[in-house]
């Protein structure tokens, strides 16, 4: 347990402030008497001498050192409260951590399937009338790149098998087209008359369930777990990354970032940009077969 009586009077004060009288929890206190020390160690105890560039300093040291975003949010947290109470008792005139911010935090890339992975996944086996319509979900989400609800929204009217198009309605009630896959195609073409003797008469979905009601989005995050475990994938599958794979594949394939902007119903290109994390070594193999300036010299 951290000593929280602090050799700095305003720091012992403005703890035991947080501790008696904004009744935070123990473990909050000590976090923040951590925090205020780096600051004291980085800057001394003449509170009234700190300005903007120290407080920057500091979360620069403590980023290179190998503090995260949300730590650095916590010690500006810290700061700015203290200082704060520093204001209120008279000792200071102003903030100088007002207007600093931590480091964004890294974006999580989106995890994806490989190319073997996701054909085991669509190989899947059987004749039964379920199944059929499972692989034909399978195969148009990594087909068309579609967002579960998107999926689940569909009706027969949507789809053009002639054409293999398909006709989507996105976030914001916006839609577009998207080519269908051959084996999508395929796999559709194959689910259509299984589907005949489910649907009920009045259903337009086009995909059922078993008592001939459009199929759920739960119903199809269940089915597509169950299956991703009986083809042997170790790993957690679900609709979205199938999408994702969707989408890393083809930007590998074509480099083509607005082609899968369209693609995906991306508003904003930054959001489809998170899907260029193209392996290095492949990257690295381009660049030195295709930069004049980065080929490397044979061996002698």
């Amino acid at each position: 347990m951290l000593n929280l009586e602090s050799p700095s009077p305003w720091l012992s004060r403005y703890l035991r402030h947080l501790r008696e009288e904004r009744r935070y929890s123990p473990h909050t206190v000590e976090n923040y008497a951590r925090d205020l020390q780096r600051l004291r160690e980085a800057v001394g105890d003449d509170w009234s001498s700190v300005r903007v560039h120290d407080i920057r300093a500091l979360v620069a040291k403590e980023h290179r050192q190998g503090a995260g975003s949300k730590t650095l949010q916590r010690l500006l947290s810290a700061i700015r409260g203290f200082f704060n109470f520093l204001i209120r008792e008279g000792v200071v005139d102003a903030n100088p951590a007002l207007d600093v911010r931590a480091p964004k935090a890294g974006r999580k890339l989106p995890g994806v399937l490989d190319v073997d992975q996701v054909a085991r996944l669509l190989d899947l086996p059987g004749d039964e009338a379920l199944l059929v319509r499972d692989r034909a979900i399978l195969e148009l989400f990594y087909s068309s790149g579609l967002r579960l609800a998107e999926l689940v929204g569909l009706d027969l009217v949507d789809v053009d098998l002639g054409d293999a198009q398909l006709r989507v309605t996105g976030k914001g009630r916006k839609a577009r087209d998207l080519p269908i896959g051959r084996h999508a195609v395929a796999a559709l073409k194959a689910w259509l008359p299984l589907r005949a003797g489910l649907a009920a008469a009045d259903e337009q979905a086009l995909f059922v369930g078993q008592r001939g009601r459009r199929l759920g989005a739960r119903a199809v995050q269940t089915r597509l777990a169950r299956h991703a475990g009986l083809q042997g994938l170790d790993r957690r599958v679900h609709p979205h990354l199938l999408r994702h794979s969707f989408a890393s594949h083809l930007l590998e394939s074509s480099g083509d970032l607005r082609a899968v902007q369209e693609l995906l119903g991306h508003a904003d290109i930054s959001t489809t940009q998170v899907y260029t994390h193209l392996d290095y070594q492949h990257l690295a193999k381009v660049y030195d077969a295709a930069h004049p300036r980065a080929r490397r010299k044979p061996s002698s």
